[in-house]
């Protein structure tokens, strides 16, 4: 997996907004997920990031399972893991699809997973 797609996920994991965003280019895309507005640029993608966190705890992140780089694009799919706020596990995956920029950050990330069964795990 090409470091800044591997930075992605570490990043997740450890629940670092900065170290995320900073996977980014500094105009980079992110679509999460698919459908919505994407956010873009690296400060919009870390304050983004940094507001989901604090719904969890923890927010163990996202693992890969399986990523397919063809040059400066790369298919990862993943499997996401948290505790919501009120003890509740939540768990969903998808599949995200990355084109990286000459410098290997990644310039547009789309997030493919269904929404609403992640957030139907944090009302029910």
């Amino acid at each position: 997996m090409p470091p800044a797609v591997l930075q992605f996920f570490r990043a997740s994991q450890e629940g670092d907004a900065d170290t995320w965003a900073r996977a980014f280019a500094e105009d980079g895309v992110f679509h999460d997920p698919i459908g919505t507005p994407p956010i873009t640029g690296r400060a919009a993608i870390r304050d983004f990031i940094a507001s989901v966190l604090p719904n969890f705890q923890p927010f163990l992140g996202l693992t890969p399972l399986e990523a397919h780089t063809i040059g400066h694009h790369v298919a990862v799919s993943w499997r996401g893991a948290a505790v919501a706020l009120d003890g509740k596990p939540v768990n969903w995956s998808g599949i995200n699809i990355y084109e990286l920029d000459d410098n290997g950050l990644i310039r547009d990330a789309k997030a493919y997973f269904n929404s609403a069964v992640f957030q139907a795990q944090l009302a029910g």
